[in-house]
This record gives structure tokens, sequence and C-alpha cells, in this order.
């Protein structure tokens, strides 16, 4: 877009540094960190070696091994608890609250209620109310729910 950033990446910021978790559309990663916020190469503690061997191909690897070797192979933990973390951050950024692995585990809000049950032509899942607006949520107001 123009006028905008143009940069695909991933960044952690703690109270004693920067991490590059991934950059440049995630590979290579070129994960590192630095000491305090700056990507100052004078302040760079740590670097995964280069080059980095390219995950996509991996995965490919790994299931064609597999397939030949007669080995199982199921990534879909791994996908499920992948897909587990962006509920947990959709929640913490909606409610305001830490939401750890147990807590969202055991929680009974529903992001998606009866989503089995959509049809084209079922009711949209979140509607407007009668003043025409749709709720937003109010992270430290509606510390248990989303809306």
């Amino acid at each position: 877009m123009d006028g905008c950033s143009n940069e695909f990446a991933s960044f952690a910021h703690g109270t004693k540094g920067l991490a590059v978790i991934s950059t440049e559309s995630h590979t290579p990663a070129k994960s590192r960190i630095y000491r305090g916020q700056e990507m100052d190469k004078d302040k760079l503690k740590w670097a995964y070696p280069q080059p980095e061997k390219n995950p996509y191909q991996l995965e490919w690897d790994h299931l064609i091994l597999a397939i030949r070797k007669d080995k199982p192979y199921n990534e879909v933990r791994r996908g499920a608890m992948a897909s587990l973390v962006t509920s947990m951050g959709r929640m913490a950024a909606h409610t305001g609250q830490i939401i750890t692995l147990d807590q969202i585990m055991q929680h009974d809000h529903e992001f998606a209620p009866e989503v089995d049950k959509l049809t084209l032509d079922s009711a949209a899942p979140l509607v407007c109310g009668s003043d025409g607006k749709y709720p937003v949520p109010m992270p430290g107001i509606k510390k248990t729910r989303e809306f």
C-alpha cells in the first residue's frame, strides 16, 4: 500500500531486548536477539547461523521420508496448537487479560457459536444491535468474553 511500511516480519520486545522471530516473509527467518530495543549490530546477542534451510522444503522432505520408510507422519497436533495460539492472542487482546493454555482449553466462550451449522443461507454469526452498530471488544471492562 502506498505510503506504508512494506515489511512482513515478526518481532518480540521484552524488558531485556528485542528478538527478530522472522523476516523476509518468514524464510529465511534470519532470527536474532539484540540487547535493548534497537536492531544495532553492536548490540547483537545471538543470531541463527546462515544460510538457513528452507522450512517449507524441510516439511516436504520429512513427509516424503516418512512415506518412503512407511513411518507415521502427522502434523495435526502441531497445526491445532498453532491455531489455538491465535485464539489465545485474540482472547487476550479482546479481554485485556493474560490467557494461558489451560484457561483457553477450559473456557466456555465460543468465537464462532454453532459454526458447524452455518450454511450460505444462515444469518451472520455476529449481528448489529438495534442502533446499527456491531459489538466491539472492551479490554479490561469485559474480562471474560469477547463482546
